[in-house]
């Protein structure tokens, strides 16, 4: 090929990509957007040989498609594209949600062009966020979305959320974003990327951010089953009558209240502003956070990647006054927030000692808008330091999808989904 048919090559692609010049971090609280489906990212530690947990798959010049359960419906939809702990633009050459089909595959007639700014593709700058055009695909609540990004030829994979409990895929070189087969998607992910939010037009609906680590996460929980208690808690309040109220997690495993990790994140008390408050249509948090802080100062440090430093000493007045930062945070975009009591997890006592002051404070004090006490709904009765047999998924600290769904069901339902402080 010669020079010029290079330059008009480039010439090309670039025309048809929207370049992003700079961050979009803040929701409209007038917008008529709500958040229907959410993720949290977290950074791939950046190393020649990392462990296999952190080898992240190669995504230069081929198609991921990632599958989604949106909480809310609506006919008009949109895509969150983020490229937070980039060091390098995010290129996307082309973007379609179809409805899921079996594995990769996607329902035949059903994917849809998602824009930017009118063009078919995105530069997202380090650290920026965008939100695609509207795209009219019809969004039904508790359905499966596929999601399929072709990505420029010299992108890497630098931020991630880890554990999604879903299956995802990437395809061999190529654009199949708009294969309605399988067949070009041969290696399998358990992470989502760069897409962290579907968003409706639902001026009418709301959604409940759930926020945390692991146990919100749902780690341990069954894969593609959503066994999380966000999950959960979305079908319950489905159940009930009540359509127009989306669940989001935003939990990420690993995360603590207070300090980062290389591994990890960012502390919740600072990503709290770019994961809940700038979601479009947030009313309502519900907050469990802590254990990790109480827990990793204990872990012995290694060399290598050490994904538990810092290995922070925390006390409960140290907890309490960062739940009051977040708190705070929540209050000054008029969201409601209910703390959740951290589960049993058959700590030492001396750790031990520290959650159930914070408990005891989470359950007294009244700084929070309400209680889920998801400390009651999921101890032993004989053993209050511990996981009731049958909620403990083996570790003694994650629950079980029995312990997830009993989460759920103690959530006070009238009053998360209600509009009045409880």
């Amino acid at each position: 090929m010669t020079t010029r048919s290079l330059a008009a090559l480039r010439g090309a692609v670039l025309s048809s990509v929207l370049l992003v010049s700079a961050p979009v971090f803040a929701a409209d609280a007038q917008s008529p957007w709500v958040t229907a489906w959410a993720t949290a990212l977290q950074p791939i530690p950046q190393m020649s040989n990392p462990p296999p947990l952190y080898r992240a798959p190669d995504v230069a010049g081929r198609t991921v498609r990632q599958i989604v359960y949106p909480t809310l419906s609506g006919e008009v939809a949109r895509i969150h594209i983020s490229n937070a702990y980039g060091k390098a633009p995010l290129v996307i050459e082309d973007l379609r949600i179809a409805r899921a089909g079996s594995g990769a595959g996607v329902e035949g007639g059903t994917a849809a062009r998602v824009t930017f700014g009118g063009k078919a593709g995105v530069s997202v700058p380090p650290g920026g966020e965008i939100d695609s055009d509207p795209v009219r695909t019809g969004i039904s609540a508790g359905a499966s979305y596929a999601v399929s990004s072709y990505m420029g030829r010299e992108q890497k994979l630098v931020a991630w959320h880890r554990v999604s409990s879903q299956v995802n895929y990437v395809s061999t070189p190529g654009n199949h974003a708009e294969d309605a087969s399988a067949d070009a998607y041969r290696q399998r992910f358990t992470q989502f990327a760069w897409v962290t939010g579907l968003q409706v037009e639902a001026p009418s609906s709301s959604t409940i951010a759930a926020i945390g680590d692991s146990i919100t996460d749902g780690m341990r929980s069954s894969l593609n089953q959503n066994r999380r208690w966000p999950d959960a808690l979305a079908r319950r309040a489905s159940q009930s009558g009540d359509k127009s109220a989306g669940v989001v997690n935003l939990g990420i495993s690993g995360n603590r209240l207070l300090s980062d990790s290389p591994c990890y994140g960012d502390a919740l008390a600072t990503r709290f502003g770019r994961d809940v408050l700038a979601q479009p249509g947030v009313k309502t948090v519900i907050l469990l956070i802590g254990i990790n802080d109480i827990n990793f100062a204990a872990m012995p440090p290694h060399g290598g990647l050490d994904c538990d430093s810092p290995h922070t000493q925390v006390t409960a007045d140290g907890l309490i006054a960062g739940y009051k930062r977040v708190i705070a945070a929540a209050h000054t975009r008029g969201l409601r927030i209910f703390g959740a009591t951290l589960t049993p997890a058959a700590l030492p006592p001396q750790r031990e000692a520290i959650r159930a002051e914070v408990n005891q404070w989470i359950r007294t004090s009244h700084a929070f808008d309400g209680v889920v006490d998801f400390d009651a709904a999921l101890r032993d009765p004989a053993e209050p330091t511990r996981l009731r047999r049958n909620f403990d998924s083996g570790d003694q600290i994650h629950p079980s999808d029995a312990g997830y769904a009993a989460m759920a069901d103690a959530i006070p339902l009238q009053a998360v989904v209600g509009t009045g402080k409880k």
